[in-house]
């Protein structure tokens, strides 16, 4: 059975039990922070985040545990702050999910539940990691083209992308250039990935030589 260190504290707070929590909070921001940097995608900026958070989550759980005038003005404090960063992957927003949620048991002093919650939910995170569970058997590809403006971009490469492509959606066109060329974006499944080079070849006779770009879809690009 999991029992809180701060059962039947009334108001009071002794500096043994805060140091206590502040310091489990610390340690299980850590590693979470080194579960999710495993992968190496991930900035240093992020990385300290995951560390701070679940130890600031604590000390604002401590604050407004069963004082409801504090409560309030935290939450207006809080209304008033407005995030500006780019959005975050599915993931990230997981792993800081995580991070809140061992910073909430350990504000409420359950620090072996928060232990034990961390263990569980970090060697899952890492398990998954490992494996390619979810992944796409086929690889996804962002395909860029340019043609001139006297092309009719809409059947250009069709008999192309049937020989080599699985899928092949185009999701944007753009003018570039002063408006002499058009820039076409697509997103295509290869049949075979050992045959891309036969078919950049194939675009460039029919674009003239001019510029192709194919890699990976951008991570941006994740959705829920």
């Amino acid at each position: 059975m999991f029992t809180s260190i701060l059962t039947g504290v009334e108001g009071s707070l002794t500096v043994q039990n805060a140091v206590l929590c502040m310091a489990v909070s610390l340690l299980l921001g850590i590693l979470i922070s080194a579960a999710y940097g495993i992968q190496g995608t991930c900035s240093k900026n992020f990385m300290v985040t995951l560390v701070l958070l679940p130890v600031l989550v604590q000390m604002i759980i401590m604050l407004v545990n069963g004082n409801l005038g504090t409560s309030v003005a935290v939450l207006g404090a809080f209304s008033l702050v407005r995030f500006r960063s780019v959005p975050g992957s599915s993931k990230e927003m997981a792993v800081i999910f995580f991070a809140m949620a061992a910073g909430l048991a350990t504000g409420m002093g359950f620090l072996s539940f928060a232990v034990l919650m961390t263990a569980i939910i970090g060697g899952v995170f890492l398990l998954l990691e490992k494996t390619r569970f979810g992944e796409s058997k086929r690889e996804r590809k962002d395909l860029r083209v340019t043609i001139a403006e006297h092309l009719d971009y809409t059947e250009i490469f069709d008999d192309i992308f049937r020989q080599y492509t699985d899928q092949c959606d185009l999701q944007r066109v753009k003018t570039t250039n002063l408006g002499s060329m058009y820039e076409l974006e697509y997103h295509i499944v290869l049949k075979d990935l050992r045959r891309e080079k036969e078919m950049l070849d194939a675009i460039r006779c029919r674009n003239g030589n001019l510029t192709v770009i194919c890699g990976r879809r951008a991570a941006i690009q994740e959705e829920l």
